[in-house]
């Protein structure tokens, strides 16, 4: 399936970036540039910068210009824990199960989430994640295949795919949906809980600078997980 212009676009960009041609500072051509370079409406062009932009790839000010954005390592932009380090600090047991691992089609919802076309093919995992024997989390993630090639290689028994799309596609950034649900069957029965037992469910999802990487579902008991975060704003 061919690119979408606005993505050839940001190929481009990219391309200009990760080969050190445009350096962090580096002043972006403008709409009207890229409109005219590729052929394209400014339309086009501005969604290119505008998606770039939301992915902390480039910042743009008002009246200056679009620039390329200063790097950071992952830690500087957003900490999200490996699960497994998270229950180890504890001096717990971790224990992974995989339980699927495949290519699949997607539908919309997971397309428009995942930044690609209904029924292209994407990577999909679910691993059941334990302490000291106890079912905590259902990891149910969807992965762009252009970003991690590889995914369908590993072993989630013995790497979390959190640790793995770490090493792979560094975190540029997140978003989370957080809400409290009561679990379907099969969900029940991965995490040995009752139907009527509250549940936790994080949907999240993360980028590396060349685009989204993953679409995670992760699903907890109300009773035997929790979340919580330090947040340092600094100006």
């Amino acid at each position: 399936m061919a690119t979408p212009k606005f993505g050839v676009i940001k190929q481009f960009i990219l391309a200009q970036i990760e080969s050190g041609q445009w350096p962090q500072h580096a002043k972006v051509p403008s709409e009207n540039e890229l409109a005219e370079q590729f052929t394209v409406s400014r339309m086009t062009a501005r969604r290119a910068l505008q998606e770039l932009t939301e992915q902390g790839v480039l910042v743009r000010s008002q009246g200056a210009g679009t620039f390329v954005a200063t790097f950071k390592s992952q830690s500087s932009l957003l900490e999200i824990k490996n699960i497994a380090d998270e229950v180890q600090a504890r001096g717990h047991a971790y224990q992974a199960k995989q339980l699927v691992l495949k290519s699949i089609s997607v539908d919309e919802e997971v397309a428009i989430l995942l930044a690609c076309q209904s029924g292209d093919k994407v990577f999909y995992s679910e691993v059941l994640h334990l302490e000291n024997g106890q079912p905590i989390q259902l990891e149910q993630r969807y992965v762009s295949s252009a970003l991690a090639p590889e995914y369908l290689a590993q072993d989630f028994n013995q790497v979390t795919p959190h640790e793995f799309l770490s090493s792979v596609a560094p975190l540029t950034e997140a978003t989370h949906e957080i809400e409290a649900i009561l679990a379907s069957d099969y969900v029940c029965q991965q995490l040995h809980i009752e139907h009527h037992q509250p549940c936790l469910q994080v949907r999240r999802r993360t980028w590396a600078r060349q685009g989204v990487v993953s679409l995670a579902i992760l699903t907890s008991p109300g009773d035997k997980y929790r979340m919580g975060g330090h947040i340092v704003i600094t100006s």
